[in-house]
């Protein structure tokens, strides 16, 4: 289903779910610590939405078991939760979540790194990261192609010659977690589907310190790099506005 153009009591339901999901990471980005299991982090974000009227969108999707993704250094996205999976000093840590408000989505991801980095290259690819997203988003408004938020991203992140995943894409998000249209971390200006305002997209590049190539464990999940090079991850939920956009989970 390609994403619809939402109407005033949608995107208020959108703007609370972000809200809340923005709130939740926040929180866990100050209470990750090195020693932590992944699964103590996804507890806590689970307790934390508890009280605030949101679901979790990604708990039971597709049969995903937890609340929440957690992918530690190598691992791109889709990571379990595990007791056994221990957090240490220097990892970088993805977290990546969703919220239903009255049947409204929101999803968003942050990378951050535990305590001090092994290597400046790992806090670079975090930092800069965040900037091809940013970059992305600002290239939203009335009218857009796909293909200009895609070549947006993909301009940050070939300057500094990281890996773009292109296996995983952004995507329309809102009535259901993905929606058309895919919005690839890669791509051509003035191509693909055409946004218009009202409309909300999910926008997430993911990339790495080496090769764009991931495989996946055989949990059937966790989406890891093919060389074991670091990742990292970052998404916004937008609205796109007649004058640009509106950030609708503004965790970063």
């Amino acid at each position: 289903m390609f994403t619809s153009v939402k109407n005033k009591i949608e995107i208020e339901h959108m703007r609370e779910s972000g809200r809340i999901l923005s709130y939740i990471l926040d929180h866990l980005s100050t209470r990750i610590s090195e020693g932590m299991t992944t699964k103590d982090v996804a507890d806590i974000a689970k307790n934390e939405l508890k009280p605030t009227g949101g679901l979790p969108t990604f708990l039971g999707y597709y049969g995903f078991p937890d609340v929440i993704c957690i992918s530690i250094n190598d691992e791109v996205v889709h990571g379990i939760p595990r007791r056994s999976k221990i957090i240490k000093n220097g990892d970088i840590v993805s977290l990546d979540f969703g919220v239903t408000f009255n049947g409204m989505i929101t999803d968003s991801a942050i990378s951050i790194i535990i305590g001090s980095p092994k290597d400046e290259k790992h806090a670079a690819l975090v930092s800069n990261t965040r900037k091809s997203l940013m970059r992305g988003i600002a290239a939203v408004t009335d009218g857009v192609k796909v293909g200009d938020i895609s070549s947006s991203v993909q301009k940050v992140l070939d300057n500094y010659k990281y890996g773009i995943v292109r296996e995983l894409v952004g995507h329309g998000v809102g009535h259901n977690l993905h929606e058309e249209p895919d919005i690839p971390n890669y791509g051509f200006k003035n191509t693909g589907p055409m946004l218009k305002s009202g409309m909300t997209v999910a926008i997430e590049p993911m990339a790495t310190l080496g090769s764009h190539d991931v495989i996946q464990d055989d949990d059937g999940w966790t989406i890891r790099t093919a060389d074991g090079s670091m990742a990292a991850h970052f998404e916004h939920t937008v609205l796109v506005t007649n004058e640009g956009y509106e950030i609708l989970t503004k965790n970063t």
